[in-house]
């Protein structure tokens, strides 16, 4: 079934505590039905509020990128599939992957990150890789779909290219989404909401353009338009 625009947008709940989140969740109101919980509000609570969204009839993604041995990752997908929680992180390494592939229970489906939109071919040969962004992405995606991976988590910027490599039935989650004129700030591969969408993102991850504009809800229609009036293009 096509996903509906408003459901495309998962919004980063990235704050510091779950009190800020609450507020947030209450402005945005209708705007918006799914989430993301990173880091930072996980580790301030942040667990137990995916619970408290998902019994408000919310999706919650939760972007704590695992990868460890294959137990620790299996035992900790596990406990996260009781969390009601719809997708979750691991980092696209083979070992990683599998066991989280192998361990999901229920309706949790497991995303592999594949290379990190704050990076670019510089990091990547800082941190000890030969491979230009572009073709580690294309590795680890093919990887993942011969794995069982539900989805990959990918810059826009590689979208299409992973889309050409996975097919059509794996989910693509595009982080690094600045709408016209934003600012980057720490993102180094970016793409407008609705390019990402013709780019072959099925879900678009957004932040600080929505948590920290003086109206949250506005910006989130906004972006929703956006999509919108791109898969209106495709129909």
């Amino acid at each position: 079934m096509p996903i509906k625009p408003r459901e495309r947008l998962i919004v980063a709940l990235d704050l510091s505590s779950v009190e800020a989140a609450k507020a947030m969740v209450t402005e945005l109101g209708d705007a918006v039905s799914f989430y993301k919980i990173g880091y930072q509000l996980a580790f301030a609570g942040g667990l137990a509020y995916a619970q408290t969204l998902t019994g408000a009839g919310k999706r919650v993604f939760l972007d704590l990128k695992l990868h460890d041995i294959g137990n620790t990752v299996a035992q900790g997908v596990k406990s996260v599939a009781r969390l009601g929680a719809t997708f979750l992180t691991v980092h696209a390494y083979p070992q990683t992957m599998q066991a989280a592939v192998e361990a999901r229970e229920g309706g949790l489906r497991i995303l592999a990150v594949t290379v990190l939109t704050s990076y670019d071919d510089r990091d990547l040969k800082a941190a000890g890789y030969d491979a230009p962004v572009k073709n580690l992405v294309a590795a680890r995606a093919e990887q993942a779909r011969i794995l069982g991976v539900d989805g990959l988590v990918c810059s826009p910027e590689e979208a299409a290219n992973v889309r050409s490599i996975v097919g059509p039935e794996m989910v693509l989650v595009t982080p690094g989404i600045r709408p016209a004129g934003a600012e980057a700030g720490d993102q180094k591969r970016i793409m407008t909401p609705g390019d990402a969408i013709a780019a072959g993102a099925n879900y678009l991850v957004v932040g600080r353009p929505i948590i920290a504009a003086a109206d949250p809800r506005a910006a989130a229609e906004a972006i929703v338009a956006d999509i919108a009036q791109q898969a209106a293009k495709e129909n």
